[in-house]
């Protein structure tokens, strides 16, 4: 029986795929068409297979085991990139040092040289000894500073933004930048000392006792229940009375050494300027900071606390303004029979309601001529007056330097270093305190003060703002002092002058000098006339005496 095949119905056609036997090794024995002219890579299944990139690996980290990646049947050139392109044209240029190994440079020499030296007198002492320091101890301890320098590094902290002392307005005009660089290249020389016009006040004299103290022999600094009077320029009687026939330029000897010390400044203050035809008229804004002592204001690293900290930089002014006023009233002779030296006519400020004693206050109204038909009426500070041997009088400045917490301060300690080094330690107030210092420098010179007092008051505790001790005193002429500091007079006057000048330049209106809290700039802006008035609700602001209120209630906690 026979098996018909149908052959209408037509099957897939199977090939049969070549397979290759390779005899002598594994692998095809000849290469398909797709992967001819591709260079490969033979490796050993012991091999370790790094990866093909990668950004966080560090050229050290693979010291130890440099070969961890490396195949033994060689480099690998196959995949070895050549760049066929002509570059002698290209020059590296490299400015950077060579630096030398270790054992060239002048340190290691030197010891060297000691070694060869020391082979004469004992060979194997000398070499032995040096090398077991250079590459044991020494070089151990340095990495260590290396490490620890690494590991913790310097604090880079970010500057503080500081705040304006008064909030810019947009109705306000700025018409004048005038930066620092600029300012300390002005000079105005041969202005000679102011002229009297007017004395007042009732000065008492100064207690020689105070000179002899120091540390060992404390004495604890005293609360003063006593009037300080801090009224501005316009509300002077005295000088509203001499507006009328001398002078064009009216201003207090703060508000002048303000100006003139702007450049050493580095927190925010601002002073109202009123022009009235060719009279100025520079005023102090009510209830504001601007009679209270910064502190620390140009150290390196100025108070940053909050002011929930008795050694935040608002907290720490008011302290040194209250340590200031009771200071320059202690020292004083104050007793009842003690003699008093009185001026030409009484304290202007005197109220017939005040039952509170007022504080010993000498005010000299004084002119100068500044050219150009501008003269500069401002009335200035004594503190105290001291009778010499001869019976002359001499007029004294007094104010206070006070030490907080010397290990936040960035200073020195005073009960340890004020005895035997004071120059360092007033070396190191100039420096953290350069212009406070320089602006109790110009009041000096600008009232005519013949002797500029300064005393050291500390703390009993670091942590106590309340409760300080007098360590000492310190004595210096106003104008001896200001060379020893590096303050130019001449420069003073020429700050001064340039901004009168801009001022004398603009409409009659009223103007706002500011110094910019986080620039070394002065900006001048022109406001509305009715800005920062007594009924204005937004700003706030009270009488004058608000601002030191706190101040008296601070020192009787």
């Amino acid at each position: 029986m026979s098996e018909t095949v149908n052959t209408s119905t037509q099957y897939p056609r199977f090939e049969k795929p070549v397979v290759q036997f390779n005899e002598t090794g594994w692998g095809p024995c000849e290469l398909p068409d797709t992967f001819k002219d591709v260079p490969y890579q033979p490796f050993s299944k012991s091999d370790r297979l790094g990866k093909i990139c990668d950004w966080t690996n560090t050229s050290s980290s693979d010291k130890k085991y440099q070969n961890k990646y490396a195949s033994s049947f060689g480099t690998g050139n196959q995949y070895a990139y050549y760049h066929e392109e002509d570059e002698t044209t290209f020059h590296l240029v490299d400015t950077a040092r060579d630096q030398k190994p270790p054992h060239q440079r002048g340190r290691f020499r030197t010891n060297l040289r000691n070694t060869r030296a020391g082979r004469g007198r004992n060979t194997r002492g000398g070499l032995n000894s040096v090398m077991t320091t250079l590459g044991g101890k020494n070089l151990k301890s340095r990495d260590t500073r290396r490490g620890m320098t690494k590991k913790f590094g310097a604090r880079n902290v970010p500057p503080k933004i500081r705040e304006s002392s008064v909030a810019v307005r947009s109705d306000w005009t700025s018409i004048e930048e005038m930066d620092f660089p600029r300012l300390m290249k002005l000079s105005l020389p041969n202005i000679k000392e102011g002229e009297d016009i007017i004395t007042c006040g009732t000065l008492e004299y100064y207690d020689k006792t105070y000179d002899r103290i120091n540390v060992k022999s404390e004495k604890p600094l005293q609360k003063i229940d006593r009037i300080v009077h801090t009224v501005t320029t316009t509300d002077d009687p005295v000088i509203r009375r001499l507006s009328k026939t001398i002078g064009n330029v009216f201003a207090t000897d703060a508000i002048l050494a303000t100006i003139m010390c702007s450049t050493r400044s580095n927190y925010s203050w601002d002073i109202v300027i009123e022009k009235f035809g060719d009279k100025i008229f520079m005023d102090k804004r009510d209830n504001t900071e601007f009679d209270l002592l910064t502190v620390n204001e140009t150290s390196v690293e100025p108070p940053t606390d909050d002011d929930s900290s008795p050694n935040s930089p608002r907290n720490l002014a008011i302290e040194a303004t209250f340590i200031n006023h009771n200071f320059s009233q202690q020292v004083l002779k104050t007793g009842p029979n003690e003699p008093k030296y009185k001026f030409d006519e009484p304290n202007p400020f005197i109220t017939e309601d005040e039952d509170i004693e007022v504080a010993s206050v000498g005010y000299r109204y004084k002119k100068w001529d500044l050219g150009s038909d501008i003269v500069l009426v401002a009335r200035c500070e004594h503190d105290g007056v001291f009778q010499t041997p001869n019976g002359d009088h001499q007029f004294l400045s007094i104010k206070a330097l006070n030490e907080w917490d010397s290990k936040l301060a960035n200073g020195m300690e005073w009960r340890q270093k004020l005895d035997t080094q004071r120059g360092a330690v007033l070396a190191n107030e100039l420096r953290n305190n350069a212009c406070k210092l320089a602006k109790w420098t110009v009041q000096a010179v600008l009232a005519g003060s013949d002797q500029l007092k300064l005393g050291y008051v500390s703390r009993i505790n670091s942590r106590d703002p309340s409760r300080h001790v007098i360590l000492g005193t310190q004595q210096f002429k106003p104008h001896e002092f200001a060379a020893q500091s590096n303050l130019s007079m001449d420069n003073a006057w020429g700050v001064l002058r340039c901004i009168i000048d801009i001022v004398m330049k603009q409409k009659d209106g009223k103007y706002l000098i500011m110094k910019d809290p986080n620039k070394p700039m002065i900006r001048l802006y022109d406001i509305p006339d009715n800005t920062f008035d007594s009924d204005d609700s937004d700003d706030g602001e009270g009488d004058d005496g608000e601002a030191f209120q706190p101040v008296y209630n601070y020192g009787n906690k």
